[in-house]
């Protein structure tokens, strides 16, 4: 399991930095991995997940970690190609922080671990990286520390009774000797092998 007291999600952040930089300005009404998620909403997401686990780390909490996340659509800036890419670096900062990964916070409403939180994070930006890239035809390769992080969190979850399954869906059965983003992609609930569906 990755000492995630020492786990840096600046890699992570800058991949799906360069992801978003990717998006072209006609393609925020496509489909993605997340049924109820344009790209535009996916975006929109990943921008207040940000704000919200900058925050979480901070240990500054109030309406920005007290949203839970399907409290409201996302909603996308406008100056979302700066400031996106703005607020995952200000994420990946606050996380730099030892004292983000002790005591207690918050995000989404709910009060957890620091330690948890963080990899939370880290697997929202690996499972959202997968989503926009697959979204919009980009090549993706997760950050390797964040991707065996995040599939250590799934594949947990997963196995937890109490939770009766997968964190964010039924867990797609995927072949033990898969490759680990396949497999942690599985554990969220997603197909492996989905594709955007093309206009008739």
């Amino acid at each position: 399991m990755t000492d995630t007291t020492t786990l840096d999600l600046g890699p992570q952040a800058g991949i799906v930095a360069r992801l978003v930089a990717g998006v072209p300005d006609d393609g925020l009404g496509g489909r993605t991995p997340c049924p109820a998620y344009t790209v535009g909403d996916l975006l929109g997401h990943l921008s207040g997940l940000a704000v919200a686990f900058r925050d979480a780390a901070r240990k500054d909490l109030g309406s920005t970690t007290d949203t839970a996340p399907g409290a409201a659509a996302p909603s996308l800036p406008a100056s979302w190609r700066t400031e996106l890419p703005r607020v995952l670096d200000e994420l990946a900062e606050a996380w730099r922080d030892p004292a983000a990964w002790t005591g207690m916070t918050r995000a989404g409403g709910v009060d957890l671990p620091g330690d948890i939180a963080g990899v939370v994070a880290v697997d929202e930006l690996v499972i959202h990286g997968w989503d926009l890239a697959r979204a919009t035809g980009q090549e993706y390769a997760p950050d390797e520390t964040a991707l065996r992080a995040s599939h250590g969190f799934l594949l947990a979850a997963a196995q937890d009774e109490s939770r009766g399954g997968g964190i964010f869906g039924a867990v797609v059965p995927v072949p033990d000797d898969a490759p680990l983003l396949d497999r942690a992609v599985g554990l969220s609930g997603r197909d492996p092998d989905w594709t955007p569906p093309t206009s008739p």
